[in-house]
């Protein structure tokens, strides 16, 4: 990976005649990874840039609303570019992004430039061999987003080059129908594409076991073609190519740069976190402890109605992310799970996993059962609260009636109205049924990797399993009726994460665990793992462990994972307290104050490259 030096990053008085802007589709648009990207390194950002600083995103999510503030009071040279833009009667909006930093953002409408989208397809078949699907509407999204973000560099280079250098920062294929035909034109602008991931490298994993192995001999255009994205693919080329500087989130990305897209990235820019937003100060134990409390009552309605086990003896594992069944790790995940339930019944170990699959996967609903059992906890607990009151005001007053100081049979204290409600709540919520290892009821129970794996494993939360397997096909959040709490405090109510990708371009849910002082599983073909074998000594250490899958096979990456965790089994509280503290300490290395540096040395470099 190339280091960054104070030699190669952006100049204070470079950055004052700089105009940078940052071109998305995830820029107030939340759809995955990269909006967590932008989102997280806003501060970093400003602090450096300040109002010579921009975003562009699409404004076509009509939770945009809740983030997006519209104002034109500050003139900025981007202000004043939509004020052009709106005068001659395009939709596009200028104001603040209500996130950490308020940057400032332009959002420009796709769909109201629709009737441009011939006109643009043409320019790019005939310009750049480019054919453009028809009827896909995130396709045509794009293509006009795409159109309307060319339309806005024109208008701010023609007002502002002369005084200013403007570097535009693409963001993935999406944002990316504009490079191409701003090279053709040499619009005064520096641009800088980063690829997250490629979009034909995420489809070859996922079909290819052999992937990494396979890169030096694909045919990328036959490829594209097999798989429906040539479309998708040959943007993606052209950005790649069109870019004055090409860079990557990971060292493993950048390989396979090379061979699927045709160029060797000229730096990696590894993905950071906004460290301040994660922090506790003192109180991480304490959020930990207030947060697993949750995730008992969880426990205790999925699954005491069946049957019981020490929760002092229980931890709590989980993966998450989107439902990528290998390139996510899933696969081996459960594999090693199984392999882990049988060595600790061989071992009598008296510790209870339960493991938590958090993605999105199609459903109809919440299972009845579930939804049931935990209306019948809460009834529970409402009935045991009420007889609780009774027993402390009669046991009060007969203790200060009485002659002896003897305990009284506070049996006698409950009426038999608690009594009956108490016999029957329980009636009613316990059951001879296992518990459920989905939460909710799907749309394609039969064809999902997930369960077919869990079934034919039988790992459905018998009670002599050690581990316990919860499928949740829905993101958490605090409105969640299961849970009640926010994906991060659920995080961190957590004792170990688990993400062995296969293909994961970077993965920020270890990065986010581990901010969160909970320690977690990576594999070195996720740019994150990759990152922290070659850069952070002494890993384990610090909370990370890191699954060979660059040299193993399958077989012995879910052997590797099963006795990493069984390690961590090992573990008394005190240890595990320790380890915590020392994940959360080691996460400022990850940290966008030190990791925006490589951006501005890629900003660095695209002005000296250009020279208009």
């Amino acid at each position: 990976m190339a280091k960054s030096s104070t030699k190669s990053k952006i100049s204070k008085r470079a950055i004052e005649r700089t105009l940078l802007t940052e071109i998305s589709w995830e820029a107030c648009n939340q759809v995955g990874g990269i909006y967590t990207v932008l989102r997280s390194k806003v501060p970093s950002i400003i602090e450096k840039f300040g109002d010579n600083y921009c975003l562009i995103g699409p404004y076509i999510n009509p939770a945009v609303a809740t983030e997006f503030e519209e104002d034109y009071s500050d003139d900025t040279p981007f202000c004043q570019a939509v004020k052009i833009m709106q005068q001659s009667g395009f939709d596009v909006r200028y104001g603040k992004w209500l996130v950490t930093g308020r940057p400032n953002i332009v959002l420009v409408n796709p769909r109201s430039f629709y009737h441009k989208l011939g006109e643009i397809k043409y320019m790019l078949w005939e310009h750049h061999d480019i054919s453009i699907q028809e009827g896909e509407q995130l396709i045509e999204d794009v293509v006009a987003f795409g159109g309307l973000v060319k339309i806005f560099f024109n208008i701010l280079a023609n007002e502002f080059a002369s005084k200013n250098k403007i570097i535009a920062h693409f963001h993935e294929w999406m944002a990316g129908i504009p490079i191409p035909e701003l090279r053709l034109e040499n619009v005064p602008v520096s641009i800088v594409f980063t690829t997250h991931a490629t979009i034909l490298g995420r489809y070859l994993a996922m079909n290819d076991d052999n992937f990494y192995n396979h890169l030096s001999f694909y045919n990328w255009d036959s490829e594209a073609t097999k798989f429906n994205i040539s479309t998708q693919v040959k943007i993606e080329r052209a950005a790649a190519h069109g870019s004055h500087v090409f860079t990557t989130v990971s060292d493993v990305t950048a390989h396979e740069c090379k061979y699927l897209l045709g160029r060797e990235v000229d730096l990696v820019t590894p993905n950071g976190i906004n460290i301040e937003r994660f922090a506790a100060l003192h109180e991480f134990q304490n959020l930990h402890q207030e947060y697993k409390e949750k995730i008992h009552e969880f426990t205790i309605a999925h699954f005491f109605k069946s049957y019981s086990f020490d929760l002092d003896n229980t931890l709590y594992f989980y993966t998450s992310g989107r439902y990528e069944y290998k390139n996510k790790g899933f696969d081996l995940t459960l594999e090693a799970l199984a392999r882990l339930n049988y060595m600790m019944k061989k071992e009598n170990m008296d510790k209870t996993i339960v493991m938590f699959f958090i993605t999105r996967a199609p459903y109809e609903s919440i299972n009845a059962d579930v939804l049931h059992s935990h209306a019948m906890v809460a009834e529970l607990r409402r009935t045991v609260m009420s007889i609780e009151q009774q027993v402390g005001r009669n046991l009060f007053y007969t203790a200060a009636e009485q002659k002896d100081n003897k305990l009284p049979n506070l049996n006698e204290f409950v009426d038999d109205y608690w009594k009956l409600r108490f016999r029957r709540t329980l009636q009613s919520w316990k059951t001879e049924a296992l518990p459920a290892v989905v939460t909710h009821n799907m749309q394609n129970d039969s064809n999902d990797a997930l369960l077919n794996f869990i079934r034919s494993s039988q790992m459905i939360n018998k009670k002599e399993d050690r581990v316990k397997i919860v499928y949740h096909p829905d993101f958490i959040s605090a409105t969640n009726p299961l849970f009640g709490i926010e994906y991060k405090q659920f995080v961190r109510g957590c004792h170990l994460g688990i993400f062995p990708s296969y293909y994961e371009p970077w993965g920020y849910t270890p990065l986010e665990s581990m901010a969160s002082g909970v320690p977690s599983v990576t594999s070195n073909l996720s740019g994150f793992g990759d990152y922290v074998e070659k850069n952070i000594p002494n890993y384990e250490d610090k909370g990370v462990y890191v699954i060979d899958r660059q040299k193993q096979n399958y077989d012995r990456a879910a052997s590797q994972l099963a006795r990493s965790i069984f390690y961590y089994l090992q573990l008394d509280r005190r240890h595990r307290i320790e380890l915590r503290n020392s994940t959360e300490a080691a996460s400022v290395n990850f940290d966008w104050k030190y990791l925006t540096a490589y951006y501005e040395q890629a900003y660095n470099l695209a002005i000296k490259r250009v020279q208009f």
